[in-house]
């Protein structure tokens, strides 16, 4: 069963920064791990924990080796949502530091359904 992708305001304007063909390699990313983004090995979600100082738990990434991109995302299981809250170049620090910046505005509404389709 493919969840749905949703995504705050932040990642939308992130993702329209990168040009026509990474983008549609991102969506397409993003549109494969909904089919389940739960963690492995049921799933292709790879959860993150404490990263640079920014506790994480509860978020997970999809790393885009070839292209240099991360996106990280939540879940809102009862919903079968995932909530896309950044996307980046794969620059561990500033990824994170901008997920554990993004968590802090929005507090546990990330883990929740608020977000507009992505």
């Amino acid at each position: 069963m493919s969840w749905t992708a949703k995504a705050i305001l932040e990642a939308k304007k992130s993702l329209d920064k990168f040009d026509k063909s990474l983008k549609i390699q991102i969506i397409a990313g993003i549109n494969k791990v909904a089919a389940n983004p739960l963690p492995k090995p049921v799933g292709y979600g790879k959860p993150l924990g404490n990263k640079g100082g920014n506790n994480l738990t509860g978020f997970f990434k999809i790393k885009y080796k070839g292209i240099g991109i991360r996106v990280v995302y939540s879940l809102v299981p009862d919903k079968n949502i995932m909530n896309i809250l950044v996307i980046s170049p794969r620059d561990d620090d500033f990824c994170y530091k901008l997920a554990g910046e993004i968590y802090k505005k929005y507090g546990k509404a990330v883990f929740e359904d608020n977000f507009n389709l992505f």
